[in-house]
């Protein structure tokens, strides 16, 4: 009897997985952690009284939203000594996802305290109405409101104004990964934005900048440094994908360790470049 209530519990949940990894994701940049959430809400799903709840899902996501809100005060304090930039972890999409969450999003979802992170990701990129937002973060409608307008005027600049063409994408991200590779610097040149900028987490587990390369000049000295090194011992492409919402390329380095790439791209060059390299992020794609 006590299997067979368990196995149905196990059942309603399952379906809703991806969707509640996705919200943990989103709100805490790690697939691992998101996982570990996701988990944690499962363990607590099992032991409640399930008859009394009328909305699974909400229930479900409102646990995982309040789990994220504390996991993110020790992820503040394990960044303050991260070594050189911190990037989310790579998000390989086989599909465009619906909602805009791109890398330079995420990145900008950063700087936000946790609540406005939660209002923001609840209500403008999963849709729920603030009522529904309220009750999943523990406040009342009118400040969730002003939580998502803050959280918005924050953001406004991190989300893309001119969505690339899929397609289109991941031909610039091909040549951009044959450039790089070959030492073609005028073949590089020519993709690159004059505010390009690139940066690179190492996690201080690999060789990685140690501060973002910022405007034409110094990503394209960076990439002439490279290319020597690319020539000597090689980098084999493995994929052009989306990398969390951006067209990018996935590699296996001359260290026999995976790397991804995402490229930013504004009217039509490339205005940012997301290189991860800590083996600890990348776990996942192997």
């Amino acid at each position: 009897m006590e299997r067979g209530t368990q196995q149905d519990a196990a059942a309603r949940f399952d379906p809703l997985r991806p969707r509640l990894i996705r919200v943990a994701y989103r709100m805490l940049g790690s697939v691992a952690d998101a996982e570990d959430v996701v988990q944690e809400a499962f363990i607590r799903w099992m032991g409640v009284d399930r008859a009394a709840i009328r909305e699974p899902e909400a229930f479900l996501r409102r646990t995982v939203t309040r789990l994220c809100l504390d996991q993110l005060k020790s992820a503040r304090v394990r960044r303050e000594t991260y070594v050189g930039p911190w990037l989310p972890e790579p998000l390989v999409e086989d599909e465009e996802e619906e909602e805009d969450v791109t890398l330079p999003l995420m990145l900008a979802l950063e700087r936000l305290s946790p609540l406005e992170r939660a209002a923001f990701l609840l209500h403008d990129v999963f849709g729920l109405a603030f009522e529904e937002v309220a009750r999943t973060i523990d406040r009342d409608p009118a400040a969730c409101r002003q939580l998502a307008a803050r959280a918005r005027t924050h953001v406004r600049d991190a989300r893309p104004r001119f969505q690339v063409e899929k397609q289109r994408g991941l031909e610039i991200a091909g040549a951009f990964f044959a450039a790089s590779r070959s030492g073609d610097m005028t073949g590089l040149g020519a993709l690159l934005a004059q505010d390009v900028s690139l940066h690179s987490d190492g996690g201080g587990k690999r060789p990685a900048t140690v501060r973002p390369a910022i405007g034409f000049g110094q990503v394209m000295q960076l990439h002439k440094a490279l290319a020597v090194n690319f020539r000597k011992h090689g980098s084999m492409l493995l994929r052009t994908c989306l990398i969390n919402g951006l067209p990018g390329f996935v590699t296996r380095e001359a260290d026999g360790e995976v790397q991804t790439t995402a490229l930013d791209i504004q009217d039509g060059r490339v205005a940012a470049i997301y290189i991860m390299r800590n083996p600890d992020k990348l776990r996942h794609l192997h």
